[in-house]
């Protein structure tokens, strides 16, 4: 099977960078423990994943390598470690966490099976009870996971692995600073999605390589019934509402107690299961549908109430004729009179239009500026174009540079919902910054911009594909400029040696 060490990842990443100087080879011994019987594959964040042999223990184990090591290796690690803390049934068992600096690696549980991703490949979408029962395991490793406080960050088709003897299971979590419960959450939604459909929805859940989510005129996503048969509705709406920020996610545990009653029905009793649908409360305990006989007794009492007033007013009516009408004014119209209460929809955000001018590159501090002018090809529609950093000698630029970046004026202030940044190639560290003015395009000015301007979010992310969503914005204020900042550069990707990368595209969502 394919040991997937990551799961978020792009088309043009399928084959994965490959490690060349330090580059591991088959019979190596690492840690004098873990040697190395058989190059699976690679990710689209440069890393390796080996099947190898713990000679200790006389196991199977899966080694996951990454290039360089140290600091850039340090958020791996760390999701390593505090994934060994968890023991669960349905997450892949991690033994090991080892920096040599040159590199860094993982070691953890060989499945023997296949992923997600794969079995749908093979097999095409898979039946509502299968589905299902994927969703209640991973659902149910989640669980465990944010009991703990931690949260998993990397639920995806291709690290839900299902083993020969059939156990369900969630590996390699990588969750950084840009993830939450929440984002787990949707991604259940995901696996769902893509369980029922054989595509995944990026725009809600994450983007990945895997193919986007067939969509309506708006860009919403076609829910599974619109696309096959068969999906009962209740699956249906709870698959929708997982990806439906507007709608509150669920609780790892009560998401769990719904599927695992789904999970438990027979197959002759699915089609007849019932709708378990559910609300968030104050206190997050999942709100069940009232049986129908019980909607139904309450249509009725209503019908009656209904009926009761109607006829007390047509005998007051009776008993007044005589009375001069009554005028009743706007705005103090009787109870019957006012509409139903009904939730009114979130907007949907809409792409804003961006233009040359209104895009500018920041070269703090002090910086030659020969990038300027180059801003305009982020925001031309063509991919084939780009803002081409120059070539730098360390990753984070050097000579006290924090970075550079790209600021954007919208011309006025706006409620925003995301940023997109497409990029030639993944390990980008950058993230959002927003301020009040663009105080000029000169040192000076970018300097300015440097010390005043605020960062958004819970800090820089390291990307691990070459399309980045940023969904930092506080919804109850607006934003006329944004900065897309960066701080780290990836290893240039044209073997010259250095860090550089391409940004070609930023793209802006708001309302």
């Amino acid at each position: 099977m394919t040991q997937v060490g990551e799961g978020h990842e792009t088309a043009a990443d399928a084959d994965g960078p490959v490690m060349t100087f330090g580059a591991p080879t088959v019979g190596e011994i690492l840690a004098e423990r873990y040697q190395l019987e058989e190059h699976v594959n690679d990710d689209s964040a440069g890393r390796q994943v080996w099947r190898g042999i713990d000679v200790i223990l006389r196991r199977p184990v899966a080694v996951v390598l990454r290039y360089p090591g140290g600091d850039s290796a340090a958020e791996m690690l760390q999701a390593a470690v505090d994934a060994s803390r968890v023991i669960h049934p349905n997450l892949v068992g991690v033994y090991d966490a080892i920096d040599e600096g040159t590199r860094a690696y993982v070691v953890r549980e060989w499945v023997d099976g296949e992923s997600l991703r794969e079995m749908v490949a093979a097999e095409g979408p898979l039946d509502p009870a299968r589905a299902t029962a994927i969703a209640h395991s991973i659902a149910d490793a989640l669980a465990a996971v944010h009991a703990t406080g931690m949260v998993h960050g990397n639920v995806h088709p291709g690290t839900t692995l299902i083993a020969d003897d059939g156990r369900v299971v969630l590996a390699d979590a990588r969750a950084d600073s840009a993830d939450n419960i929440e984002n787990d959450m949707r991604a259940v939604g995901g696996i769902l999605y893509f369980a029922l459909t054989g595509h995944w929805p990026h725009a809600e859940v994450g983007p990945s390589g895997l193919p986007d989510a067939n969509r309506d005129g708006t860009g919403n996503p076609a829910a599974p019934r619109q696309i096959r048969a068969g999906v009962p509705a209740y699956l249906d709406d709870l698959t929708m509402d997982l990806l439906d920020r507007r709608v509150a996610a669920p609780e790892a545990d009560s998401l769990t107690a719904e599927l695992a009653r789904l999970d438990a029905a027979s197959e002759e009793e699915y089609e007849e299961v019932g709708p378990l649908r559910f609300t968030q409360s104050a206190t997050s305990e999942p709100v069940r549908s009232a049986p129908k006989i019980i909607i139904g007794v309450a249509a009725l009492v209503v019908i009656a109430v209904i009926g009761l007033v109607f006829g007390i007013r047509a005998i007051t009516s009776s008993n007044d004729n005589d009375q001069p009408a009554k005028t009743t004014q706007a705005g103090a119209g009787t109870q019957a009179d006012k509409p139903a209460d009904t939730q009114t929809p979130a907007p949907e955000p809409k792409k804003i239009p961006l233009t040359a001018d209104m895009v500018r590159i920041v070269d703090p501090p002090n910086g030659d500026r020969d990038d300027t002018g180059e801003a305009k090809y982020t925001v031309d529609g063509d991919d084939d174009t780009a803002w081409k950093t120059q070539r730098f000698k360390q990753a984070n630029f050097g000579n006290n540079k924090p970075g550079m970046g790209v600021l954007i004026d919208l011309g006025k202030a706006r409620k925003l919902s995301d940023v997109q940044v497409v990029m030639s190639q993944p390990g980008v560290t950058m993230g959002i910054r927003t301020g009040n003015e663009d105080p000029g395009d000169s040192s000076s000015g970018d300097g300015k911009i440097m010390s005043t301007y605020k960062r958004l979010g819970d800090g820089d992310t390291v990307t691990d594909g070459t399309r980045e969503i940023f969904s930092v914005f506080n919804p109850d204020q607006s934003y006329r400029y944004v900065l897309v900042f960066l701080s780290k550069l990836p290893p240039a990707d044209d073997g010259d040696g250095g860090f550089r990368v391409e940004v070609q595209e930023i793209e802006v969502f708001g309302y």
